[in-house]
């Protein structure tokens, strides 16, 4: 690569990075301007439109990075759920792990995710849709080799992602202590709907 490539491709990260550094849980993207976001990368306003069309590309081009770091690090999770076999407890420390790493990036998804904007909202959810079909195609699979049948696999996996997607909401200002019962609070709930879905699938076997 160029050494004119890298500079663009280090200056396009310095802009994202801008971005996601004003967020907070008091400000969201609709409220950032360009100049700003360029000044703060170290940029002039006009160099800003070398790297993205505006502001709204800018912002899509976050949500699926955060989309893709979090089934990435889901992936990783399953190495460590062949370990020690504990699924709900590993995927639940490794989520709250990404929202220590990406805090910004996971603020931007829930704030998108029901916003006023079309094209965030349908890539938000493009995003989950991608979680959840990952997530159902594990469930089947640990399903069948442990023989536990669930009543509907898609179904469970879009309860679980929506549920661990709320608690990481009340998790991202949390304190260590509030974050503790809340995950406690978080794998009960999840082992609730799996061991739900095993009933349901056994009551709907005998009938």
């Amino acid at each position: 690569m160029s050494a004119r490539a890298e500079q663009k491709l280090r200056t396009r990260r310095a802009l994202m990075d801008a971005a996601l550094a004003q967020l907070s849980a008091e400000r969201g993207f609709g409220s950032l301007s360009l100049r700003e976001v360029a000044r703060e990368a170290g940029i002039a306003p006009t160099s800003f439109y070398r790297h993205f069309s505006d502001l709204n590309e800018l912002g899509l081009v976050l949500v699926d990075e955060g989309g893709v770091a979090l089934r990435q690090l889901m992936r990783q999770a399953r190495k460590r759920i062949a370990q020690n076999g504990s699924a709900i407890t590993t995927s639940i420390d490794t989520f709250m792990e990404y929202l220590d790493d990406n805090a910004n990036l996971f603020r931007l998804m829930l704030r998108e995710r029901t916003g006023v904007s079309k094209p965030f909202r349908t890539a938000v959810q493009a995003e989950i849709d991608h979680f959840v079909t990952e997530l159902a195609d594990d469930l089947r699979r640990v399903a069948q080799e442990e023989n536990r049948p669930l009543l509907d696999a898609r179904l469970v996996a879009e309860a679980m992602v929506t549920l661990v997607f709320n608690q990481g909401a009340d998790a991202l200002d949390a304190s260590p202590k509030e974050r503790k019962v809340l995950t406690t609070k978080l794998k009960l709930e999840l082992r609730m709907i799996l061991i739900g879905a095993q009933v349901l699938a056994r009551v709907a076997a005998k009938q």
